[in-house]
């Protein structure tokens, strides 16, 4: 929470208990009664001076007391009952001036003396810092969780130093820089690996994605041929059918693709996110198959063009990121802009350029099909969805950064894509 609420709800709480610790005490003490006493005893008194009239005219009725006597006692009792009746009302009664001051009092102190105990005796200083607590404490396990993985890496490389030939610490060392992303340490931690450990499918398909992000994202070669040895080995490792449904799906081979993303599909939890981003990956590699369609890949230059583009059937605009995310990129990532015929439809269009390039301009029209039978020219709105990825994979993976624009009109210009967000 924060700070200034922390302590403001506190005070406030500490005022309303003041307060009722005071409307049990003062009203007690601020009550006034005497008026209303001194008239109950009035009552009383008139009250017993007419049952002794009574008493005296029964005495004299009955003989007991002389005209003479009686004269006298009622003259008497007569002057008692106007003595009684002529006190003034507002004389003040024992006591009750002095328990009124003590209210005042204690209205006045009671506050100040609890709130002044609290100073002296308690910590305010600790509500902010309980509050500051609360709003640091993601940070701290975040920097908490970040050292002791370092801790772990360090302790990995003085087991490798150690033990040079200990195949299964350079292949945590390798799998930790790779999750570092510190490419070029992995390469060398899995070369190591591969060679103490050349029977292991996870090593050698580590060993060819760390070949190829380093190599410019080229799968070709030596990674194809790790990622082949691998699948020998273990056909339902996963990251060695990734790569090489990756590679099919960039030679065009989209049958193959979809036959490497339907085994990978199989191994994955059915409901997590990622598993539905292959299958539907899997299904357009499937359609793509059918329709016999090339590979993806850059559009050729304007000049170049020779497929028939239908007039009016072309979007332009240009494709951007976010300032807060280009300090992690690199100009080798892989930049993918899709034309959709809705937010989950199959791409009508695409081209593939890189991060170096933006902000990028570009053009998409039919000469940029992904389908010769379904091109833009055929839609009348679009979404445009701009995805930059390290892996180089057209697929949407966790951790690639995206933007995208809904309901774009085809035959727009001007069009403006922000990728601001990461894939979760």
């Amino acid at each position: 929470m924060n700070p200034f609420w922390t302590v403001s709800l506190f005070w406030i709480a500490a005022v309303v208990c003041v307060v009722v610790a005071l409307a049990f005490v003062l009203p007690a003490l601020l009550r006034t009664r005497g008026g209303a006493g001194k008239a109950v005893r009035r009552d009383v008194n008139i009250a017993v001076y007419r049952d002794q009239m009574k008493e005296m005219e029964a005495d004299r009725a009955n003989g007991l007391l002389s005209e003479a006597q009686f004269q006298s006692a009622r003259l008497e009792l007569e002057a008692r009952l106007a003595d009684d009746a002529l006190t003034p009302d507002n004389a003040p009664e024992p006591g009750r001036a002095g328990s009124r001051r003590l209210g005042y009092t204690l209205g006045a102190v009671l506050p100040v003396a609890a709130f002044a105990l609290y100073f002296w005796l308690g910590s305010p200083a600790s509500l902010v810092a309980e509050a500051q607590t609360g709003t640091s404490q993601s940070a701290m396990a975040g920097a908490t969780a970040e050292h002791d993985f370092m801790s772990m890496i360090r302790k990995v490389e003085e087991r490798t130093q150690a033990n040079p030939d200990d195949g299964e610490a350079w292949t945590m060392l390798a799998k930790s820089y790779a999750a570092m992303e510190q490419w070029p340490k992995a390469l060398q931690a899995y070369e190591k690996a591969a060679g103490l450990l050349p029977r292991e499918a996870s090593v050698l398909s580590g060993y060819a994605e760390a070949l190829a992000i380093t190599g410019n994202l080229a799968l070709t070669g030596k990674p194809m041929e790790l990622v082949r040895q691998a699948l020998e080995i273990d056909p339902e490792d996963m990251k060695a059918l990734e790569l090489a449904g990756i590679n099919a799906f960039r030679e065009g081979d989209f049958a193959q693709a979809s036959a490497y993303l339907k085994r990978m599909h199989g191994l994955l939890p059915p409901e997590s996110p990622y598993a539905r981003d292959i299958l539907a990956a899997q299904q357009e590699a499937e359609r793509l198959a059918q329709s016999g369609v090339p590979g993806l890949s850059a559009p050729p230059p304007a000049a170049d063009r020779t497929a028939p583009i239908a007039a009016g059937a072309a979007i332009r605009g240009s494709v951007d990121v976010a300032p807060a995310l280009k300090s992690g990129l690199a100009d080798t990532d892989a930049l993918f802009l899709f034309a959709r015929s809705g937010p989950g439809g199959p791409p009508v269009a695409a081209i593939r350029a890189s991060a170096g390039q933006l902000p990028l301009e570009f053009v998409l029209d039919d000469s940029t099909a992904m389908n010769p039978g379904n091109t833009l020219s055929q839609h009348k709105q679009v979404t445009l969805v701009a995805r930059l990825s390290k892996s180089g994979n057209p697929m949407a993976q966790p951790g690639d950064l995206e933007g995208a624009v809904a309901n774009v009109k085809v035959g727009a210009t001007g069009v403006k894509i922000m990728i601001d967000q990461p894939r979760p």
